[in-house]
């Protein structure tokens, strides 16, 4: 008899570990753990009228937090630069003014190491043991509760909520079902002209775009009923290669629960790969990294023009107007084991 119930008990740890060791082969497959890379970001002021008395730029700079650890390696510019943070969401900001210019061109470049770590809180079954009613929204969030300039929390965007999350109770539960009608009712599509702009209302009419529009509803809708959310954004990296040229950003949102903290998710990447649709609900790949946060973004210096709809790209304005003429080239190379060993030594510090 107890040799057979050993049996049967060596039977089921076996089976447990076969599961356990299948669930983590899948989220491997969804996620590698980290990805540790080289990233250039570069860029060309062009068309600078003669005469000209001032060039203003910013420059969004990635940082460290808990989901990636950045070390800025070299700053190329043609003047000397400045680091900054602006206050509302402390983004950091690289800074150059470049006075009587005498070309009609400036090139600038920022080479980072970075190692992105995945961000998962678990799936919604897991989410969904701890979830909780939203609650009073602490001082420090309560700015991830106001509307944006394209992200209203009234008309439109309030009555989706109310008919999409309103008979739901558990904040956890309110956000997945917005995910899921955004997933369901939008499409991944930049044809003609509208999209890109993250503008919430126009998004829920005309159903595609691409990451801003669909992310930007979904943080409308939350904040409608009052759960904090935000606006991510910085460059993808492709996940079957090692290096290459980023044609552009992307973007995610996050939003607040009580018991738990920050839940990620991405709504666009999912829609682009349907079998992830439940694993980017809780979390977000390696496969990035982040440059800032937040919307109507007020930069530091202070811009003469109105606030920043979001902010990836450099910020240029000559003699107090924006100044649109750029060109921009992003690209990564991925640090390979032997090259993790060989740079284990210190970094340089950037030139500034």
């Amino acid at each position: 008899m107890r040799t057979r119930l050993f049996s049967l008990l060596l039977l089921v740890l076996i089976a447990a570990s076969l599961c356990t060791a299948q669930t983590s082969a899948e989220k491997q497959k969804f996620s590698p753990p980290y990805r540790k890379f080289r990233f250039t970001y570069s860029f060309t002021v062009k068309d600078i009228p003669a005469g000209t008395k001032l060039v203003r730029v910013w420059v969004p700079v990635a940082h460290t937090d808990e989901h990636q650890t950045v070390r800025l390696l070299n700053v190329k510019s043609p003047v000397q630069t400045k680091m900054g943070e602006e206050t509302e969401y402390g983004n950091q900001i690289l800074y150059a003014e470049i006075h009587n210019p005498t070309q009609t061109t400036a090139d600038f470049s920022l080479e980072y190491e970075v190692t992105r770590r995945e961000y998962s809180r678990g799936d919604y079954a897991q989410l969904e043991v701890k979830d909780t009613k939203p609650g009073v929204v602490p001082a420090s969030m309560e700015r991830y509760t106001q509307p944006d300039k394209l992200i209203p929390t009234d008309g439109k965007i309030k009555e989706l909520a109310e008919q999409v999350t309103g008979s739901q109770t558990g904040t956890v539960a309110k956000a997945k079902a917005a995910y899921d009608y955004l997933f369901t009712n939008m499409r991944y599509d930049k044809t003609g002209t509208g999209w890109g702009r993250g503008d919430a209302v126009w998004a829920c009419d005309a159903k595609h775009g691409n990451c801003t529009d669909f992310h930007s509803p979904f943080i409308g809708m939350m904040r409608a009923d009052d759960i904090p959310a935000r606006f991510d954004i910085g460059f993808p990296l492709p996940d079957n290669k090692e290096q290459g040229d980023i044609s552009g950003y992307h973007c995610w949102a996050e939003f607040f629960a009580r018991n738990i903290g920050w839940i990620p998710l991405d709504i666009s990447e999912a829609w682009k790969a349907k079998e992830k649709a439940d694993y980017f609900f809780g979390s977000v790949d390696a496969n990035r990294v982040q440059f800032s946060t937040g919307r109507d973004i007020t930069l530091s210096p202070k811009q003469d023009g109105p606030p920043l709809n979001y902010f990836v790209y450099p910020y240029i304005e000559i003699d107090g107007k924006p100044h649109d003429a750029m060109s921009k080239q992003f690209s990564f190379v991925e640090i390979t084991n032997e090259q993790k060993t060989a740079d284990s030594r210190p970094a340089p510090a950037p030139a500034m």
